[in-house]
């Protein structure tokens, strides 16, 4: 008899995506009350029962409650990493450029929040840390997601650098947005797009 196969294919099962909507569902809560009553004086408690689940649940998702803002700042890593491996061969860095810069269709629904979170890592060191470890672990996908277009079974020396360059460009371009006065979808988006172009395009050679 032929053995049977387990892969998946399409959308997540079920249970995944319920355990994906409820860490958003947590993390949106977090973000309300620390923009609100600010960090130290926000309990994991008062989040549990803001996204409407028990503590004990909380704790399974995220080991502390400055992590509980997680899912609303890996979206954009996300997007990004997917767009990278639909980055051709045969294409180059303007392409790459504009791959990365079309409309993110979570950018408009979550903008005002993530702007206001962003500025909160600035006073706010537990979130600061999140934030850059979200970019830290995202680097590594970045990485063999170039890997993969060069041909290479692993990330070299050269790629690591690229995903590197990628991963600070929009870092430092969504924070630049979110410190200036406020601003809609497409002054984020240009900040991200000029941000990668000098990444590309590399220093003077001047």
């Amino acid at each position: 008899m032929p053995e049977k196969t387990s892969a998946r294919t399409g959308r997540p099962p079920l249970t995944e995506r319920r355990k994906a909507e409820t860490r958003l569902e947590v993390a949106r809560a977090a973000v309300d009350l620390f923009l609100a009553k600010g960090v130290a004086d926000t309990s994991a408690e008062e989040i549990a029962e803001a996204a409407g689940i028990s503590s004990r649940t909380l704790w399974r998702y995220f080991p502390t409650k400055e992590s509980c803002v997680t899912p609303m700042l890996t979206g954009g890593i996300e997007h990004t990493a997917e767009r990278l491996r639909s980055w051709r061969r045969d294409q180059g860095a303007a392409e790459l450029v504009d791959l990365l810069c079309p409309p993110n269709p979570h950018a408009s629904d979550n903008l005002r929040t993530v702007r206001s979170l962003i500025r909160l890592t600035r006073s706010e060191p537990g979130l600061r840390a999140v934030w850059l470890e979200a970019h830290r672990d995202a680097e590594p996908a970045f990485a063999q997601a170039l890997a993969h277009r060069a041909g290479l079974a692993e990330p070299d020396l050269a790629v690591t650098v690229q995903a590197a360059m990628i991963n600070t460009a929009l870092r430092v371009a969504v924070e630049h947005n979110a410190w200036q006065p406020e601003t809609g979808v497409a002054a984020y988006q240009a900040a991200i797009r000029d941000a990668l172009l000098v990444a590309v395009h590399g220093f003077p050679t001047n």
